[in-house]
């Protein structure tokens, strides 16, 4: 029987990255259908932020030298007004946030802050330094400089910038197509009816579910046939994906051969096996462009193991410039212990700065609940078998933030 080669974490981690591309098909959309998406050009200032010098409040508009001096009202400037320099000696304007500042003031001063105001004159304090609430033309954002770098992904912070250059459409990735399909001659899907001795499939819908939170749409393509030739002609037919997700099917069990029917399909092998509890079986690869991911088929280690080693190789693929997992350092609560010579991810509440491990670590793989009841996951060397209270760990939230840069997770 064939044995598991397994790597450890940290190197299956690594290698599945590096054995991935950016898919480069890109389309374009408009603004309102661009949140989520990966842009696939750099996007280049072409309108000065602010596009003019304008007022940061109302108050009244100077000139510094006149600090400290009773001035004249020349006038009120309004946002929207178009006003041209027409100050005389010991003149101001009355200026409204946002409105155009003349050239022949160089300072603002609130109105509340003013010692003296009336209809026609007001009095300036002295202590009003130069440039005071004045915001210049392209201070913000200047023509010609780089707004945003080809892989970022875009939230509401883009699409405000977007309209500030009256962008209307921008060009991105096209969304990557994944397969999610599961294994197993026990499994019911959670419309049908499941007896004593069969199963409903958490496994499939779990990991739509979790592939959607991180902006992907996934198709769900049944399950595999119980049989190596129909499998094989299963399989045969995602070839159309950019990535397939299978659990279950890849352990050394007797039933267990997906593997063969992946490799009777052209699967060329990243690795099979992870030095890594739950997720030791866990194989990747490639037929031809269409990436493999292949699952345990306990729950728990399925969905660990999506979350660990198959979002950020997906994200590379989808052409997002961040991709590696960012942690937090967390002080741990409660000592815990876990097996060595392997790598655990140990599942817990992240809250303010420390950790708190579930079920005092006393999971097993084929549980869920202990998922449904943490935020984060620790992830432990190889070299240890206890994390003490008071000790700093290396957590990753399941609102994991990523980084353009494995230096920080690995050391």
């Amino acid at each position: 029987m064939k044995k598991l080669n397994s790597l450890s974490f940290i190197d299956a981690y690594k290698k599945i990255i590096e054995s991935v591309e950016c898919s480069q098909s890109s389309e374009i959309v408009s603004l309102s259908e661009s949140f989520g998406r990966v842009l696939s050009e750099d996007i280049i200032v072409q309108k000065n932020v602010p596009s003019f010098n304008n007022s940061a409040l109302d108050g009244f508009a100077f000139k510094q030298e006149d600090a400290g001096k009773k001035l004249k009202i020349a006038t009120t400037i309004f946002a929207g007004d178009r006003p041209q320099s027409i100050l005389k000696k010991g003149e101001c304007y009355k200026i409204m946030t946002g409105a155009k500042v003349p050239n022949d003031v160089d300072s603002i001063e609130a109105i509340e802050n003013c010692l003296k105001v009336d209809e026609k004159e007001v009095l300036i304090s002295e202590n009003v330094k130069k440039g005071n609430a004045l915001r210049l033309k392209g201070e913000e954002l200047k023509k010609g400089d780089l707004l945003f770098k080809k892989g970022e992904k875009i939230d509401f912070s883009h699409i405000a910038l977007f309209s500030t250059q009256g962008i209307s459409v921008v060009q991105v990735y096209k969304k990557i197509s994944i397969a999610v399909a599961s294994t197993g001659n026990e499994l019911k899907e959670p419309w049908e009816e499941a007896s004593e001795d069969e199963i409903y499939n958490a496994n499939s819908f779990g990991i739509i579910a979790l592939l959607k939170k991180f902006g992907f749409q996934p198709d769900y393509v049944g399950l595999i046939p119980d049989d190596l030739n129909k499998t094989i002609k299963f399989l045969s037919t995602l070839k159309k994906y950019d990535v397939i997700i299978t659990t279950g099917g890849i352990s050394m069990g007797e039933a267990d051969f997906l593997e063969e029917a992946f490799l009777k399909n052209g699967l060329e092998e990243f690795f099979h096996g992870v030095n890594l509890k739950p997720g030791r079986p866990t194989m990747m690869g490639k037929i031809g462009e269409t990436v493999v991911m292949a699952m345990p088929g306990n729950p728990l280690a399925t969905m660990l193991n999506v979350f660990m080693l198959s979002i950020s190789a997906l994200l590379k693929i989808q052409g997002s410039n961040k991709y590696y997992f960012d942690f937090v350092l967390a002080k741990n609560l409660t000592e815990f212990k876990f097996k060595p010579k392997r790598s655990d991810i140990v599942l817990g509440t992240l809250k303010g700065g420390e950790f708190i491990v579930t079920n005092n670590n006393k999971i097993g793989s084929g549980m869920l609940t202990p998922l449904w009841k943490s935020n984060a996951v620790a992830i432990m060397g190889e070299d240890k078998s206890v994390a003490k209270e008071g000790e700093f760990l290396k957590v990753i939230s399941f609102e994991a933030i990523y980084s353009n840069s494995i230096t920080n997770f690995i050391n």
